[in-house]
């Protein structure tokens, strides 16, 4: 059987380090989790009571392509009251998580062959997800003097080798956590236009923020793609369910291809989110644990010779350089997890060029199993 090219692309690291974790554990082992970016509660209670009552009241049946016409409606309120951008419900699409949210961006802005800029370190599933639609990823190598994020330096080193046609910036970013400041956003949506690039951003750490707040890209520009979930903040991993704000005129060709290749999101979900916008009080309380895991990690972690760590201004991870132990991030994580019981990702996933001499730590955990990662880290300093 031929098998396409299209499915040429790199292992997602963390879901394998996941699974190592998970058959260590089936082995009786005890591992702190520290490799994948979940968090560690469960969906708001309104969410699941919301689900509950959507279940038992009937059918759930398709809705139509966009989402509901009421969550749409209640995240354009969330844009008002957060950011203060007047954003249409008409403008915005509830998606199959941000995964969704992506492939339908890039599907809609890019033909086969476009080149989309973004900076390394960077989510993997972007980039393979623009690798396989035949999308070329014009790689900016961003480090602490642009905060690991793209700049308009950055993008006139990659224009040099051909034009860009979109940029992703992602803020906060995984795995930094290191945030775009407004002048920084405001530079690079004012360069994309200059350059007549689509500026994509990928918000989908909003709320997990300490210190300043994320500013939205539609705080500056109408004409820019949000992609957004409900996944970080409002704890519905596997809900599947996000959420993308685009200019006026592409919002048809968003909902054509929605129709075409998901039909629409998952109903529950679409209910159980529209009731978690009302959950804030309980969603603070998250990330105050989150505040709680990152200040420990911060002492502790270069206590075991994990230093050089990036700005983590917001989600929740710590990105550690580790060249002076080793230049094999992968191997190094396979023996932290078999000798240390302590699972975290190769920076191999996120920066393929220099990931080596990297690894990222989540603390979306309980503190309790943040602060016994520590202990074990120390311990196996030691050795």
């Amino acid at each position: 059987m031929r098998i396409s090219t299209r499915g040429a692309v790199d292992p997602f690291i963390a879901m394998d380090v996941m699974e190592a974790a998970r058959r260590r554990e089936h082995e009786g082992a005890d591992i702190v989790h520290m490799e994948v970016g979940q968090p560690g509660a469960p969906a708001p209670r309104r969410a699941l009571e919301a689900a509950e009552a959507a279940l038992r009241s009937g059918p759930l049946g398709y809705t139509v392509a966009l989402g509901l016409p009421a969550l749409r409606e209640g995240i354009a309120r969330r844009y008002r009251e957060r950011h203060g951008a007047d954003v249409a419900p008409e403008r915005i699409a509830v998606t199959t998580g941000s995964s969704g949210g992506f492939l339908l961006a890039f599907l809609a802005l890019f033909d086969a062959g476009a080149r989309v800029a973004l900076a390394d370190p960077s989510y993997p599933g972007v980039r393979n997800i623009l690798k396989a639609l035949g999308l070329e990823i014009a790689r900016l190598e961003a480090g602490p003097e642009s905060r690991y994020q793209p700049s308009p330096a950055l993008l006139a080193n990659a224009r040099r080798m051909g034009s860009i046609d979109g940029v992703l910036a992602a803020s906060p970013a995984n795995p930094t956590g290191a945030m775009l400041t407004r002048d920084a956003m405001v530079d690079l949506v004012e360069e994309c236009q200059r350059l007549g690039a689509a500026f994509i951003s990928d918000e989908i750490y909003h709320g997990v923020e300490y210190g300043a707040r994320a500013v939205s890209a539609l705080e500056i520009s109408n004409d820019v793609i949000v992609v957004n979930s409900f996944s970080k903040y409002f704890s519905m991993t596997g809900w599947r369910v996000g959420w993308m704000v685009v200019p006026e005129d592409l919002a048809p060709v968003i909902e054509r291809l929605a129709q075409n290749l998901f039909i629409c999101p998952p109903h529950v979900s679409q209910v159980a989110a529209l009731a978690a916008l009302d959950a804030d009080e309980e969603l603070e309380a998250n990330v105050a644990v989150y505040a709680a895991n990152r200040e420990l990690l911060l002492e502790e972690l270069p206590k075991a010779g994990f230093d050089g760590l990036a700005p983590c201004d917001g989600a929740f991870y710590l990105y550690a350089d580790v060249s002076r132990l080793t230049d094999d991030s992968a191997a190094f994580c396979a023996r932290m997890l078999a000798e240390a019981g302590v699972a975290a990702t190769p920076g191999l996933d996120f920066d393929p060029v220099r990931g080596g001499t990297t690894v990222r730590f989540s603390f979306a955990g309980p503190t309790e199993r943040m602060a016994e990662g520590a202990r074990r880290l120390k311990q196996w300093a030691k050795r």
